[in-house]
C-alpha cells in the first residue's frame, strides 16, 4: 500500500446488555482474522480454569480484569488493536450494565460505528434502546444491530424479522440514518467473518465483511478548520540553525482541512494570519485535513498559546459564556442548578456553573421530562451552562471534536459528565480584528 494511500482506520465500539456476548464476539474477531499472538493464545487456555470446565472462553481476550472473568462481565472498558488487509480496526468494549452507563458513553465516544448486541431470546430490551439512543445522541455514523445466539432460536427467520421490526419502530425518533442488521453467533462464529450455512434466508454481508467495506471517509467534517492549539512548538536546537527561531503551533486538527498559505484566524484574540508552512511526523506538506496531527507556523509571529483554537475564515465557529447542552451524568452525586465544576473543551479548561436544568430524558419512551430538580448518575438530560470566559465551539451535531466536552469536580478532579453542546446562536464576528492579511 502507497503512502499517498494508507489503509483506513475504522474505530467501533460494542454494546448491548449483560451477557449479550459483546467481549465473545470481540474475541471472535481476533481469533477468526488471525490477529493473536501465540502468547495470546496460551494465555487464554490457562484462564480457561478460572470459567470452569477447561474450555477457552474467548471473553477472556478482552475482560482483562480476574473481577471480570470471575463474574462473567465487562467493567471497564477494554481497547484492542486488529488488522485486515483491507482496513484497520479499533475496537472497544463496553459494559453492559446499566451502571456502567458512563462507560459506554467513554467508549463510543470516538467511534466511527457501533455495534448493539441484541439476545435473540430476550430481543429489545431497555438497555437495547438505552444505547442505541446514547448512539444517536453521540452523532456516531454507522450502527449495525447485531441479533446475537442465533443458534439458541434455532436460526429463526421469523425471530430476527420480529426484532429489526421493533427496533426499527423506534429508529425514526433518532436520527439514524446508517443501520445494518446482522443476524450472528458469536460464540460459533457464524456470521462473523464468514456467512453462515444456517441463515440462507440472510443475504450478507458477514460482521467482518460489513465492516471492512462500509464508507467512512466522509465521517470527519472537512468543513471548517479548526485547531485547537494543544502546545507551542519551540525546539531552540543550537545545533540545527533551521530550528533555532522555529516557533510553531501543535495540535490535531478537529475540522477541515488547512492548506499552505491559507488565511486564517486566532481565537479568541482574533488575530490575523496566513499559514507558512505545514508539519506532520513525515514532514513538510502543502496540506493537512481531520484528524491529522500537525504543526502550523504562520507568516506573522503573533500571541498565541494552549487553548486557543486556529481556525479558516471561509466558516467561523460560535463564541460565547451561555452554553446549552446534552449531557450524560456519571457520577453518584447528582448534578444539581447552581453547582461549579470545571469544563474542559478540546485543549482549554475554563470554570462553569449550571444555570438550570431544561429536562431528562426517559429511556423507554424518548420523551423529554421538563424541568427536573437534579439528574442522576447515568442520567441523560438538556442543562444550561455559564462559563468564565467565552468558549470557542461548534455545536456537536456539526463538528463532534469542537462540540464535545466534559465537567470535572474540581475538588476531586473526577469526570463527572459528558457533554455535547447545541450550534451557537451566531458565529463569532469576522471582523474581531483589523490585523492585515
Amino acid at each position: 500500500m502507497s503512502a499517498t494511500h494508507p489503509i483506513e482506520l475504522l474505530r467501533f465500539n460494542t454494546c448491548g446488555s449483560v451477557d449479550d456476548g459483546k467481549s465473545t464476539l470481540i474475541g471472535r474477531l481476533l481469533y477468526d482474522t488471525k490477529s493473536l499472538m501465540e502468547d495470546q493464545l496460551e494465555a487464554l487456555e490457562r484462564s480457561a480454569d478460572i470459567t470452569g470446565g477447561g474450555q477457552i472462553n474467548l471473553a477472556n481476550l478482552t475482560d482483562g480484569l480476574r473481577a471480570e472473568r470471575e463474574q462473567g462481565i465487562t467493567i471497564d472498558v477494554a481497547y484492542r488493536y486488529f488488522a485486515t488487509p483491507k482496513r484497520k480496526f479499533i475496537v472497544a468494549d463496553t459494559p453492559g450494565h446499566v451502571q456502567y452507563t458512563r462507560n459506554m458513553v467513554t467508549g463510543a465516544s470516538s467511534a466511527n460505528l457501533s455495534i448493539v448486541l441484541v439476545d435473540a431470546r430476550q430481543g429489545v430490551i431497555e438497555q437495547s434502546r438505552r444505547h442505541t439512543y446514547i448512539a444517536s445522541l453521540l452523532r456516531i455514523p454507522h450502527l449495525v444491530i447485531a441479533i446475537n445466539k442465533m443458534d439458541l432460536v434455532d436460526w429463526s427467520e421469523a425471530r430476527f424479522t420480529e426484532i429489526r421490526d421493533e427496533f426499527e419502530r423506534f429508529l425514526p425518533l433518532l436520527d439514524m440514518k446508517d443501520v445494518k442488521f446482522i443476524p450472528l453467533s458469536a460464540l460459533n462464529g457464524d456470521n462473523v467473518v464468514e456467512l453462515s450455512k444456517h441463515s440462507p434466508w440472510y443475504p450478507g454481508p458477514s460482521l467482518l465483511g460489513h465492516l471492512e467495506t462500509i464508507h467512512i471517509a466522509s465521517d470527519w467534517n472537512l468543513q471548517g478548520f479548526r485547531l485547537p492549539v494543544q502546545w507551542v512548538n519551540r525546539p531552540h536546537n543550537p545545533r540545527d540553525p533551521a530550528l533555532h527561531d522555529f516557533r510553531g503551533f501543535s495540535g490535531q486538527i478537529a475540522g477541515g482541512i488547512v492548506k499552505r498559505g491559507q488565511p486564517i484566524m486566532v481565537l479568541p484574540t482574533g488575530q490575523r494570519s496566513r499559514v507558512k508552512e505545514i508539519w506532520t511526523y513525515d514532514g513538510a506538506v502543502a496540506e493537512a485535513f481531520c484528524p491529522q496531527s500537525i504543526t502550523l507556523v504562520l507568516a506573522d509571529d503573533l500571541d498565541v498559546s494552549r487553548g486557543d483554537m486556529i481556525v479558516g475564515l471561509d466558516s467561523l465557529p460560535g463564541a460565547s459564556t451561555e452554553l446549552q447542552a446534552r449531557v450524560c451524568w456519571m457520577h453518584p452525586r447528582s448534578l444539581q442548578r447552581g453547582k461549579k465544576y470545571l469544563l474542559k473543551h478540546s485543549t482549554q479548561t475554563v470554570q462553569t456553573v449550571v444555570t438550570s436544568l431544561e429536562n431528562r430524558m426517559n429511556i423507554n419512551s424518548f420523551a423529554a421530562e421538563p424541568e427536573p430538580t437534579e439528574l442522576v448518575m447515568n442520567d441523560i438530560g438538556e442543562i444550561r451552562l455559564k462559563t468564565a470566559k467565552p468558549l470557542v465551539f461548534d455545536g456537536y451535531s456539526t463538528n463532534r471534536l469542537t462540540g464535545a466536552f466534559i465537567l470535572i469536580e474540581p475538588a476531586t478532579n473526577a469526570t463527572v459528565g459528558a457533554g455535547m453542546l447545541h450550534p451557537p446562536t451566531e458565529p463569532v464576528k469576522p471582523e474581531y480584528n483589523d490585523f492585515a492579511i
